[in-house]
């Protein structure tokens, strides 16, 4: 079964004839779900099913259930969840119950694969888009706490996509805005933000790119549009998974969707990400990424052959767990 190089969204909380007649037409190997498309568990549960019926098989639909800012299902009917970074002190323990808590809040609406860990390291002068997003300021901190995140999801059933791409803590600018360029040395580069994607290529089957430029590695182009950026990415970093690209409607990319997408492709990512759901958009994208790639279509598939039944926990006592630890360290700061 062939399907589209392209992961897709829609534009509210239920599919219209247009958007089920293209995706059946288009046959797009995932979906993604944004805060515009998600009200209740019941509607965004008929949602899933809707997507999946319009192509006829069990495709991945994902989510950016981050915790913190990054959230697209919140309360009263969801739980809110603090800045990764802020709670990064409490260790891989709390990260892992975090993210097996949130698997189980996907798996029961219908999705299953989370746009989670971020493996960017944290520093002073990251963009506040980011920094809080970031789990340490430090690459084994980073480590720790990605594995934690990988594990829980895979334990509630979920996979994870490893962003962004070979780091994105640099960055200096919001890449929803503009383009950032990295100034530091190859080696530099190789011994931090590079070092925590290394040490999770095997552990995670999908990865996400950074749209940034890396002025050492290409003086040019963002990694996701770039040929020396991928060879990084495979060669150097060793991630032999399904690479995606980041949200190609980000302005920090140049070019129509469709200029975006064929850049993308050709420097080597195996699947476009596009996220706004306009549909014009989307039939763009369609028609100039056509169909996976022989080799991109092993890598969708060894990905989701990493999907597993949810073990079978306590989750009430697992949430009393992560609970506790939350407040023992409120307790600690107010101290």
């Amino acid at each position: 079964m062939t399907h589209g190089a392209y992961i897709l969204g829609c534009a509210g909380t239920a599919l219209t004839p247009d958007e089920a007649a293209f995706f059946k037409e288009a046959r797009p190997w995932g979906f993604i779900l944004f805060q515009r498309n998600i009200e209740t568990p019941e509607q965004t549960r008929a949602l899933t099913d809707a997507l999946r019926a319009s192509v006829g098989w069990d495709a991945p639909v994902l989510i950016d259930q981050e915790g913190g800012r990054v959230q697209r299902m919140w309360p009263p009917t969801w739980r809110a969840y603090p800045p990764a970074l802020d709670q990064g002190p409490l260790g891989a323990r709390a990260m892992y119950l975090r993210s097996r808590l949130i698997a189980e809040e996907l798996r029961t609406i219908g999705i299953d694969t989370n746009c989670a860990p971020l493996c960017d390291i944290a520093r002073a002068d990251t963009h506040p888009f980011l920094r809080n997003r970031c789990y340490a300021d430090s690459v084994a901190g980073v480590i720790d706490l990605a594995r934690a995140v990988v594990a829980g999801q895979g334990d509630g059933g979920v996979l994870s996509v490893m962003k962004h791409m070979p780091g994105h803590g640099r960055s200096q600018l919001d890449t929803h805005k503009a383009l950032p360029v990295v100034t530091e040395s190859a080696q530099t580069l190789r011994d931090t933000d590079f070092a925590p994607f290394k040490a999770l290529a095997g552990a995670v089957g999908m990865g996400m790119t950074a749209h940034l430029i890396f002025e050492a590695f290409d003086p040019d182009l963002p990694a996701t549009t770039s040929q020396v950026m991928h060879g990084v990415l495979r060669d150097e970093i060793g991630f032999g998974g399904l690479l995606m690209t980041d949200d190609l409607s980000m302005e920090a990319l140049s070019g129509s969707v469709a200029d975006r997408s064929r850049a993308s492709l050709d420097a080597g990512c195996d699947v476009i990400l596009h996220c706004n759901g306009i549909l014009t958009e989307m039939e763009a994208v369609a028609t100039e990424a056509g169909k996976l790639s022989a080799l991109a279509q092993t890598r969708a598939e060894a990905a989701l052959a990493r999907r597993q039944t949810p073990d079978d926990v306590d989750m009430a006592a697992l949430a009393a767990e992560f609970d506790a630890l939350l407040a023992s360290q409120g307790a600690s700061q107010a101290r």
